[in-house]
């Protein structure tokens, strides 16, 4: 800009100096020399552009290139809700970070609800680059924070993605499922057959495995999980699920008109509980039951039987466990056919911050994060391995998948999964969590817990 300046300067002065010469028969020769000057000057001036123009070009790529190898840091930090898996969240943190040059990733995990937590951080303006969510929550969540990703490649891979406004803002972390986990070489060692879970799928053929087993030698072949979540948004959340009309059936629950301490599922469910407790390895002392030392005694064979999902292997792998290990659906005597089938599928999502407190580079690398876990064979392995997840997309290989993934794959695959309810309240877990432990400690008796969950959803506010 200065040259050209510059040269219009020059330009100028030679223009004026010329007209301002002489008159008479010099005016010709005035006028020549004039235009000359013009050109001479026009060519200056085109000049000048032109090497300002170069040296434009090259002070841009010049910045461009320093911007590229600056090594200036992207920081994403995501919230993960699954406690099981924090511990390899943070290893795979660490090792994607050291390669990927650029980019650091941080793992946060919070045990409060997630609603509430996320609220105190979106009111703090600190939200999270990609956060871990149930599938209720996305809904609520993703109109006022939740960006747009229905452009990217994985969405043609998966049939678990969720749409809010016709617009794919979850990605699904993996496919889960719920029943009892077995160790068939624990159930073998007993009755000297092998073991079929299909012949145990009425609670009194259940029943009589469980009393064999005990007269066999193992006093408590059961196991109970005593956390809140296990009990209510996994075990009673069956009875909702499992219902003939699951939508009707919790309407029912709010406008109270629910008779729950009759209802045919609840019973079903609750007499199958019963029978776990009675064969209960800690019958007596349920609510002083480790989970590890649970997991750990599933693993080895002290006890056979334990209600929880595929993600319990996570810490069952740490106790050399039995590779003939495996799920079934919760043993019923009802002809209704859930007693054939497990509860589950898309679990947990992730969805990326769209205000304005994250960078379009965060959003991109948080971008390339869930692309590495789709396509990426060590992103496969993260998720089948290290977190032992069934993945929720078709690319992926699950040969590596554990034993009780593997279980609840043959049943997805089967199409015998019984849709999970994800619109529970959020204080759901805590509430009627509280009350089945008090049934789990034999503090309060069936007709006691029905009207307390009664009471509770009555109370309850439905989820925005």
């Amino acid at each position: 800009m200065k040259k050209k300046l510059l040269a219009l300067g020059i330009a100028g002065i030679m223009i004026a100096g010329l007209t301002a010469c002489g008159g008479g028969a010099a005016k010709t020769d005035s006028a020549a020399a004039s235009k000359a000057a013009e050109k001479a000057a026009e060519e200056a001036v085109e000049e000048a552009v032109v090497e300002e123009a170069v040296e434009e070009a090259v002070v841009e790529e010049a910045a461009a290139e320093a911007a590229a190898g600056s090594g200036e840091e992207v920081k994403i930090t995501i919230f993960n809700t699954k406690s099981e898996i924090q511990d390899a969240f943070e290893e795979m943190a660490a090792e994607y970070s050291a390669e990927h040059d650029g980019v650091t990733i941080e793992v946060y995990y919070s045990s409060d609800t997630v609603a509430a937590h996320l609220a105190s951080k979106y009111a703090a303006n600190d939200p999270y680059t990609i956060s871990m969510v149930d599938p209720k929550d996305i809904y609520s969540l993703a109109p006022d924070h939740a960006i747009d990703l229905s452009d990217q490649d994985w969405v043609s891979h998966t049939q678990y993605a969720i749409s809010v406004d016709d617009k794919v803002v979850g990605f699904p972390v993996c496919i889960e499922a719920r029943g009892v986990i077995y160790n068939a070489d624990a159930v073998e060692a007993i009755t000297g057959e092998t073991f079929n879970p299909e012949d145990y799928a009425t609670l009194d053929a259940f029943t009589a495995l469980l009393e064999t087993m005990r007269q066999g030698g193992i006093e408590g072949p059961t196991a109970i999980q005593k956390e809140d979540w296990s009990l209510s948004a996994h075990y009673i959340q069956e009875v909702y699920e499992e219902q003939p009309d699951v939508q009707k059936f919790v309407d029912s629950l709010y406008d109270g008109s629910a008779d729950l301490v009759n209802n045919e599922k609840f019973n079903s469910m609750m007499d199958t509980f019963d029978v776990l407790k009675e064969y209960n390895y800690m019958k007596g002392a349920e609510i002083s039951a480790e989970r590890e030392t649970s997991e750990a005694m599933l693993a080895t064979g002290e006890v056979a039987f334990m209600f929880g999902g595929n993600w319990d292997w996570s810490l069952i792998k740490d106790f050399e466990p039995s590779e003939n290990m495996g799920m079934m659906p919760v043993p019923q005597n009802m002809d209704d056919g859930t007693n054939e089938m497990l509860v589950g599928g898309g679990s947990k999502m992730f969805f990326i911050d769209s205000s304005d407190k994250t960078s379009d580079a965060q959003r991109q690398a948080a971008k390339d994060f869930l692309n590495w876990l789709v396509f990426d064979e060590a992103g496969n392995e993260f998720l089948t391995v290290q977190c032992a997840v069934i993945p929720a997309f078709d690319n992926i290989d699950t040969s590596a998948l554990d034993p009780l993934s593997a279980s609840v794959k043959e049943y997805a695959d089967a199409g015998a999964l019984v849709p999970n309810y994800d619109y529970d309240p959020d204080d759901h877990i805590p509430s009627v969590g509280a009350s089945m432990q008090k049934y789990l400690a034999g503090e309060i008796d069936r007709p006691t817990l029905a009207t307390e969950i009664s009471d509770y959803w009555k109370n309850a506010k439905r989820p925005s």
